[in-house]
């Protein structure tokens, strides 16, 4: 349904519960609305958006009071603010309100801590909330707390012990996570705190959160080696499926208990200074999905056993980090694996010619699944994916010492979006059959010493948009047509001495001689051509101007009927142009004299 509310809704006066979610509403819901609805227990509002254009606005006088009683309100993606609704003031028996996304600014006012509710869902995220959150509201068995993306500030609440979900990121709060959050709030199922201001270590007690399923709290500023966290879940089935530490300052050894998350499905770490050798707890994490220890200090080889007891990895992203030794060919095995990130380390030894092989990259994904948030290098930048990072496909092997040459099976992966084997120490020519990769928008094959002409079927990389060869010993004319007309930047090509033709300066050889050679047959066939077409030309302006010419002076000539008749009237339009003359001249005349 689309339009507006009609204030006849009102009449319903018997109504228990108004559900009106998931249409295009737009204009505005005034108190007469709702007047007469003194039955009314249940009232929802949704439209599941974030975007800022909400066409339907709740206004409500600021004195009334409501002839009613809700326990259930849930106002989504329309404007309720600026302030918190005021007419909410008498409505002690809540038990849920959602007011997400709907323009409400300031604090939380006293009065509605006074209505001393018993909440299942607070859901106030999505708008412009600030200042502290008291540790006085409360909640009932397995309740939801949602805040996210507000300006609360101040150290991080503790609630009842029902609290099942608490979600506060995206806000301002700053201190240390409370010591004894595991003992306070035991029932907690899903925890984030990230993207705050948070400092001081990862609490012991968070161990005591038997059933925490998701454990959120990137980017604060929290320091200090991760605990034994879950050394105390011994004999005790372990639900954590989602793990984010990213973007903090953790040091020291990934802890061995983390090899009891059997089923942890994503592990994110990247962005610390966590050290040691690749951690070898892992190989208890067989149904992992997403792995990022990138930006790390990681060190020693890349284990071999991730392509035996990882196989259903999605993403592997270990870039920047000191990992050194060969390539493991054993990672050809990750049929799923979409995202190969190995970038900036010290990795050496050629590239395993199975990488061909990653049957993910070489596939279409028809259907939408979720692999949560991931920072990917491509098009010379970094871009953050979300929603569409299923359909990233990427390997960067950049910035290592690799040696030998491009394997040919990278031709293979006709889904690959991002290659990038940037500043190695690459030989050989660029596959003959690069323009296999159709799909390819990214291909960054800079600083090596790669050699040979640049293969013709690189102009039919239709997808193309970023390229790079750069610091080469790449020989030959500069392939021309397609996509390669649009990257016309000279920079792709620098320092490669031998490379010629357009978009460089250097001229390949015959070029000079085919702008200045003296003329050959092909040359005097095109002027050949080019004289006989202006002699037609001549020729027919000729026949043309005669024709008409005497076309209309002959006839004159020989009829002498006509000829009177032209003179005629020639001598008429020139009688009539000098009474006009005469006509305006005396007009202008006497407007002179007034």
């Amino acid at each position: 349904m689309s339009g507006t509310i009609p204030e006849t809704l009102g009449q319903l006066n018997e109504l228990v519960a108004v559900d009106v979610s998931e249409n295009s509403w737009e204009g505005v819901l005034t108190e007469s609305h709702l007047s007469n609805l003194k039955h009314l227990k249940e009232l929802a509002i949704f439209k599941f958006s974030l975007l800022p254009d909400q066409t339907l606005v709740i206004n409500i006088s600021y004195e009334w009071i409501p002839p009613f009683k809700l326990k259930y309100l849930s106002l989504r993606s329309c404007q309720v603010g600026p302030k918190f609704p005021a007419w909410l003031r008498n409505q002690n028996e809540l038990n849920t309100l959602i007011l997400r996304n709907t323009r409400i600014s300031g604090t939380i006012p006293d009065w509605f801590l006074k209505l001393d509710l018993e909440l299942e869902q607070l859901d106030l995220g999505y708008n412009q909330l600030s200042g502290r959150i008291p540790n006085s509201l409360k909640f009932s068995s397995q309740s939801a707390v949602y805040l996210m993306w507000n300006h609360f500030s101040g150290s991080l609440p503790l609630w009842s012990s029902n609290v099942r979900t608490l979600t506060l990121r995206n806000n301002s709060f700053f201190g240390p996570i409370p010591w004894d959050i595991g003992e306070r709030m035991p029932m907690l199922t899903e925890l984030d705190l990230s993207h705050n201001f948070l400092t001081g270590t990862l609490p012991v007690s968070i161990g005591n959160l038997y059933g925490l399923m998701t454990l959120y709290v990137s980017n604060n500023y929290l320091s200090g080696e991760i605990p034994e966290l879950w050394e105390l879940w011994d004999g005790v089935p372990n639900l954590l499926v989602h793990v984010d530490l990213s973007n903090n300052n953790l040091s020291g050894e990934l802890p061995t208990s983390v090899g009891s998350l059997t089923i942890l499905i994503f592990l994110f770490l990247s962005n610390n200074h966590l050290s040691g050798e690749f951690p070898s707890a892992l190989q208890n994490c067989t149904y992992l999905r997403n792995l990022d220890l990138g930006g790390n200090r990681f060190s020693g080889n890349i284990p071999a056993w991730i392509g035996r007891t990882m196989l259903s990895l999605w993403i592997l992203q270990l870039r920047s980090n000191l990992f050194n030794g060969s390539i493991p060919s054993q990672l050809c095995s990750l049929s799923s694996l979409h995202i190969l990130d190995l970038a900036q380390n010290n990795l050496s030894g050629s590239i395993p010619s199975c990488l061909g092989n990653l049957n993910a990259m070489a596939s279409k994904i028809e259907l939408y699944r979720y692999e949560s948030q991931l920072m990917v290098l491509t098009k010379g930048r970094e871009y953050s994916y979300r929603n569409i990072l299923y359909l990233v496909n990427s390997i960067d092997l950049s910035n290592n010492s690799l040696s030998g040459g491009v394997p040919e099976g990278l031709t293979n992966l006709s889904f690959l979006g991002t290659l990038n084997l940037s500043i190695n120490h690459l030989t050989g020519k660029i596959p003959d059959k690069i323009g296999s990769l159709q799909r390819l928008e990214t291909l960054d094959l800079s600083r090596n010493q790669l050699s040979g002409p640049i293969p013709a079927g690189m102009a039919s990389l239709t997808f193309l948009n970023h390229l790079n060869l750069s610091h080469n010993n790449l020989s030959g004319r500069i392939p021309t047509g397609n996509q390669l007309q649009a990257l016309d930047d000279p920079s792709i090509y620098r320092d490669n001495p031998a490379l010629c033709g357009h978009p460089i300066t250097a001229k390949c050889p015959g070029d000079d001689e085919t702008l200045n050679r003296p003329r050959g047959d092909d040359q005097d066939e095109d002027e050949d051509g080019a004289e006989v077409e202006m002699k037609w030309f001549y020729m027919s302006m000729g026949t043309g101007f005669v024709v008409g010419f005497w076309g209309v002076c002959g006839t004159l000539l020989i009829k002498e009927s006509w000829r009177h008749a032209y003179f005629r009237l020639v001598y008429d339009i020139k009688e009539w142009l000098l009474l006009v003359i005469q006509l305006n001249l005396a007009r202008l005349q006497r407007k002179l004299n007034l």
